[in-house]
């Protein structure tokens, strides 16, 4: 188990964010921490920045008449999202991110709706390259505010051992 904050003098202290290699253990389940709430700018926004110009995510007129009434939250947003909260407990200490895979839409999201994530430590093996790294497997899925799943992947990670990283000062 990881501490949230380590002392660095006398009642001085500082944010961790992370895990090392050997924090990770194969079925642990990290809840990532706070929710967020999808705004329509948030919407918006992320759909015109990535020149998803799909009037299903922006024009409420052409949604009314669509399947589900109103605009659906853009997916990248999404997956973005549930990397984001992730961070803090899995990828904070990564070298970088090895790729995405298996990601999955599976209900829609939309405006308002909160999103929660929570991701499961699925497996870990030691760098053969890089002596001082490891690799990590996690699936990160993403639940709205009913406890409905909207999304889920697997990401894979390249994380510090303890004592390597550049984050250890």
């Amino acid at each position: 188990m990881r501490d949230s904050y380590i002392e660095v003098s006398p009642g001085r202290f500082r944010e961790v964010q992370g895990r090392y290699f050997e924090d990770f253990v194969v079925g642990h389940i990290y809840e990532h921490r706070p929710g967020r709430t999808i705004t329509d700018a948030d919407n918006v926004w992320f759909t015109l920045l990535t020149m998803n110009t799909h009037p299903a995510h922006f024009d409420y007129e052409l949604s009314k008449h669509t399947e589900f009434g109103k605009p659906l939250v853009v997916s990248p947003l999404t997956i973005a999202l549930m990397t984001g909260m992730s961070v803090s407990d899995t990828s904070g200490k990564a070298i970088a991110n090895l790729g995405w895979d298996e990601v999955r839409m599976t209900k829609p999201l939309f405006v308002g709706d909160t999103l929660y994530c929570e991701s499961e430590v699925l497996e870990k093996r030691e760098s053969k390259s890089r002596p001082e790294q490891g690799i990590v497997t996690i699936k990160t899925i993403a639940k709205n505010q009913h406890g409905d799943i909207v999304a889920h992947f697997k990401r894979t990670v390249l994380v510090w051992k303890r004592g390597f990283g550049a984050l250890d000062n």
